[in-house]
């Protein structure tokens, strides 16, 4: 049994199966996954999914020291890949968030440090019962979602981080009974 959020779909198993609520600690890898939450917004997590390699290639790897330099001709060119979703909002916000990472690193901060601070450093490992028992977002993601906006990050409100928070493995909420719950154990929650 899995989470039922996956589906049958062959690439959403597998992405549940292999990714989401793994503990990532790489601040690039961690940055991609913030800033896709964020471009999913509005959308559901399959279609990004199915976009995924065609945004690392738009986003150049998601390396924030190319993407902090974007200008005009580039965000018009975001624009017009049809291989990502293209929301201008989103596409310079993407921009502001990588100028952000850069000032962290230059402050000596390492995002993941930043990312993980929001639970004390180790997966919280919920359990839920159900998938009607896992929120939309929790008092973590709603701190760390107000400490990303100040430090000058975009379209990370308290759903999209606890979602990149999943994502993630800075919590885990594979449901009780799924066959990826049953290898961790239940701590406290998030």
């Amino acid at each position: 049994m899995r989470c039922r959020w996956c589906g049958t779909d062959p690439l959403y198993v597998a992405y549940h199966d292999t990714e989401w609520g793994v503990p990532e600690r790489d601040s690039r890898a961690l940055f991609e996954k913030l800033v896709l939450d964020g471009f999913q917004a509005g959308l559901a997590w399959i279609t990004i999914l199915r976009k995924r390699e065609n945004f690392r290639r738009a986003f150049d790897g998601f390396e924030p020291e190319i993407i902090a330099r974007y200008g005009p001709a580039k965000i018009a060119a975001l624009m017009a890949d049809a291989g990502i979703v293209r929301n201008r909002a989103k596409v310079e916000g993407t921009v502001l968030s990588a100028r952000a990472y850069l000032d962290l690193r230059e402050k000596g901060v390492a995002f993941s440090d930043f990312m993980w601070e929001a639970v004390g450093g180790e997966t919280r490992f919920n359990r839920p019962r159900r998938m009607a028992d896992i929120p939309a977002e929790t008092e973590q993601s709603r701190a760390l979602s107000k400490r990303l906006k100040a430090a000058g990050f975009k379209f990370c409100g308290p759903t999209i981080v606890y979602a990149a928070m999943q994502a993630c493995g800075l919590v885990d909420d594979h449901v009780e009974g799924c066959c990826r719950a049953g290898a961790r154990r239940p701590v406290k929650n998030a």
